[in-house]
């Protein structure tokens, strides 16, 4: 998938673009902590791991950030408990 996962800290969520519609992960951010609210993908993208490679683009640039993560969103919560490499940046 040649997009890009990139940060929209203007609209505080993590951003995928495709096609001409966009998949979001928004968040919360406060000292250190990102809290992931709620995850969306567009239907038109349904079905061809959008969601999957938006999550790991954001844990992957949460990471790099030193951040620690709050998974109040279940779909991110859901992709951290199908991925244990991801597990350790759980607050």
């Amino acid at each position: 998938m040649p997009a890009t996962v990139r940060d929209n800290p203007d609209r505080h969520r993590y951003e995928l673009e495709i096609d001409g519609h966009v998949a979001f992960a928004e968040y919360g951010l406060t000292a250190g902590v990102i809290t992931f609210i709620h995850t969306e993908v567009p239907k038109e993208l349904g079905g061809k791991g959008v969601g999957s490679t938006l999550a790991r683009g954001a844990l992957e640039d949460v990471r790099r950030r030193g951040l620690r993560v709050v998974a109040q969103c279940p779909f991110i919560k859901g992709f951290i408990d199908k991925h244990a490499e991801f597990s350790d940046l759980l607050a």
